[in-house]
């Protein structure tokens, strides 16, 4: 059969959007084991596929009247399933038994491996206490010229990637041969920013990269982390060059992440405008796009999920293309983003949750095996 040119071109447009999601699927690390590496494949498969995963940090651990409770999430007391992404700090690994939270690092890592048996997925933030001062992250005073090689505070610094490390590399799981668990892992986030000592104000943006690109060849060369992916994750910015000021470079980075809060002050339009320069910007690199933070405070809108979150993102024509969003804890009263047991947004967030386009837990293909037809099941609960 003869085609002529007209008739070629969307085929060639086909099998070109197929090759750059195929490229996407590699990993940075590039001795990253199958399972990593097929999680990452799935991302971006299921992203273009126009799937998004739904997430929420410290999930597993704690809720609104309650804690350390087997089973329990404010999630699936919701809508009867669990999130597909959970999101994890490892702020004290090391120094305390509990992260900035009160997460029992033993406790997270049961209930890491319990979620990965399901199919779920883990993303780790990182809200490393100030070298110089023993601060807390919010402590602004300069110290990353301190940490990188060659400065007097270098050696802790690898100490506490060392922590890091041992942690992440020991999330193993399987019997009688145990494999390590992959997750997403994400340092300094939001760096431009003023509120961490690693924010735009506090270091130049030659400092983070090369910050951020030490501690990619610490865990990956020195301690030989195969299992971890690398996200990249600003705050709100201005421009897409804004948006790259502090990218360490494509060679360093798995997931382009945006760290997005819903405030009155800050329209559907410009979030969903930036959320969609980040899946652009994602795209041309190969790379896979989130939103690795986001959430509206005590969700004082009951249509917030549907109305705010969801029916503006799948309008926008690039932002439905992110892998996954993540709303940020529940952790009091005056203090959460996900919803609860009679919270006045349950019932739409059974809404956002139920359409076909937002993947739960029990919704995931096989994330951590090769297959170029990943497959989900979507079933309506409640």
């Amino acid at each position: 059969m003869h085609l002529n040119t007209r008739q070629l071109l969307p085929v060639v447009a086909l099998i070109f959007i197929s090759l750059q999601w195929t490229s996407a699927q590699t990993p940075v690390n590039t001795q990253s084991t199958k399972r990593t590496k097929a999680l990452l494949s799935n991302l971006a498969h299921t992203a273009s596929n126009g799937h998004i995963l739904f997430g929420q940090e410290d999930a597993l651990a704690y809720g609104i009247g309650w804690k350390n409770k087997p089973g329990f999430s404010d999630v699936k007391s919701v809508f009867g399933d669990y999130p597909a992404v959970y999101g994890w700090d490892l702020c004290n690994i090391g120094l305390l038994p509990f992260n900035i939270d009160t997460v029992r690092f033993d406790s997270m890592r049961y209930w890491i491996r319990q979620a990965y048996r399901r199919g779920g997925i883990h993303t780790f933030s990182w809200h490393l206490r100030n070298p110089k001062t023993g601060g807390s992250s919010w402590d602004t005073t300069a110290a990353v010229p301190d940490i990188l090689p060659g400065g007097p505070l270098h050696d802790f610094f690898k100490s506490q990637l060392d922590h890091v490390a041992e942690y992440l590399g020991n999330l193993k799981t399987g019997f009688p041969f145990p494999h390590r668990i992959p997750v997403i892992f994400r340092p300094f986030h939001e760096q431009n920013g003023e509120w961490f000592w690693w924010g735009k104000t506090h270091c130049t943006p030659e400092e983070y990269k090369a910050l951020y690109r030490f501690t990619f060849h610490y865990l990956t060369d020195v301690k030989k982390l195969k299992n971890v992916l690398f996200a990249y994750s600003p705050d709100v910015f201005e421009t897409e060059a804004d948006y790259l000021l502090y990218y360490p470079g494509d060679e360093y980075v798995d997931v382009m992440g945006l760290d997005m809060y819903h405030y009155t002050s800050r329209t559907l339009d410009t979030m969903m405008h930036k959320l969609g320069a980040v899946v652009r910007l994602a795209e041309s690199r190969n790379k896979v796009a989130a939103l690795t933070e986001t959430g509206y405070e005590k969700i004082p809108d009951a249509q917030w999920w549907t109305s705010q979150l969801l029916n503006p993102m799948l309008s926008d024509p690039d932002a439905h293309r992110i892998a996954y969003v993540l709303v940020w804890r529940n952790a009091w009263l005056s203090h959460h983003y996900g919803p609860y047991p009679g919270h006045p947004s349950a019932p739409n967030f059974v809404a956002f949750a139920n359409d076909a386009r937002i993947l739960m837990e029990r919704d995931l293909p096989k994330m951590y095996r090769p297959s170029k037809k990943s497959k989900h099941s979507k079933t309506p609960a409640k």
